[in-house]
């Protein structure tokens, strides 16, 4: 059979996925660029989905463009634009400051800056979905190496649940907002 030969390198790469992401290689730098592009590789810390209800006549991409648009949508407290662009920097709840690292059509992407409660080098996604006009929000955030911190169960359990809480909250406000995109 010539397609038996193929059974042996998939459910190995079966095996490989069911694993979860590799770890971060040691020896890397710390500051690597591949971590911004996603958390393959990367020290992942959470990954949240949350309903944003039926809006059958706006797609993922209004509604993240709803959000980048009005930003004060966003739980922030310092001085964000209103319109956010990729490089814009500004302060979460709290006072931790974050930058605006990408902007695609169905997500958009933050870093925390120096000063941050969990340190620099946390790279954020808000990625929109829709599936038969529901859509989704899917939080997953990540970081180039663990900190002191995340290094903590204590410190990793509490900061979850503020972000939980705070994307859950940012969640409500757009399963509203979303009628207007």
């Amino acid at each position: 059979m010539p397609g038996f030969a193929a059974v042996p390198a998939a459910l190995a790469l079966c095996a490989g996925l069911l694993a979860g992401p590799a770890a971060p290689e040691a020896g890397r730098d710390a500051g690597r660029a591949d971590c911004r592009a996603g958390p393959a590789g990367c020290y992942g810390l959470y990954t949240y989905g949350y309903s944003l209800g039926l809006h059958p006549f706006t797609g993922a991409h209004a509604v993240r463009e709803q959000l980048t648009d009005h930003f004060w949508l966003f739980p922030v407290s310092g001085a964000c634009p209103s319109r956010i662009r990729a490089g814009a920097r500004c302060e979460l709840l709290g006072g931790n400051p974050v930058e605006v690292e990408y902007i695609g059509n169905d997500f958009f992407q933050i870093n925390t800056l120096p000063g941050h409660q969990l340190g620099r080098g946390m790279h954020i996604r808000f990625a929109f979905s829709r599936t038969l006009g529901f859509h989704t929000l899917t939080v997953r955030a990540w970081q180039d190496r663990p900190t002191d911190c995340t290094d903590e169960a204590f410190c990793t359990t509490a900061n979850s649940a503020f972000a939980w809480v705070t994307w859950r909250v940012l969640a409500q406000t757009l399963r509203f907002s979303a009628y207007a995109a």
